[in-house]
């Protein structure tokens, strides 16, 4: 019970409402940076709305495979694969930062590239 104790001190002293407005920055900040790359081999199907979306973006693969997904979880990316073509990701406010967000969208890009070249 100590260690769940802990937990909750940490969710408690962070505020939910503090937690709730850094996952939509962290997640709208995710979502600008992909789009900014206009890449055509993916697209965002998580609503725009912060108030619809939570704390996840689903990106799916156009005319994808599991390919990118495997690339990205050998370069130690945790997120999750949806069947047919999505993967999801969600950056976690208590303890990702805007810049692991940025590193994961430089890491998405370069898998695409070196997966469609």
């Amino acid at each position: 019970m100590a260690a769940i104790n802990a937990s909750l001190d940490i969710y408690a002293a962070a505020g939910m409402a503090r937690l709730r407005q850094k996952s939509e920055r962290l997640t709208g900040y995710l979502q600008a940076i992909i789009d900014a790359e206009n890449c055509p081999h993916i697209e965002i199907i998580t609503p725009n709305d912060p108030h619809r979306r939570g704390c996840q973006l689903s990106i799916r693969m156009k005319n994808g495979d599991k390919s990118l997904y495997t690339w990205l979880s050998e370069h130690h990316v945790v997120a999750d694969w949806r069947e047919p073509d999505v993967i999801r990701v969600a950056p976690v406010p208590l303890y990702n930062t805007f810049t692991d967000v940025w590193h994961f969208s430089r890491l998405l890009h370069e898998g695409i590239k070196q997966l469609h070249s």
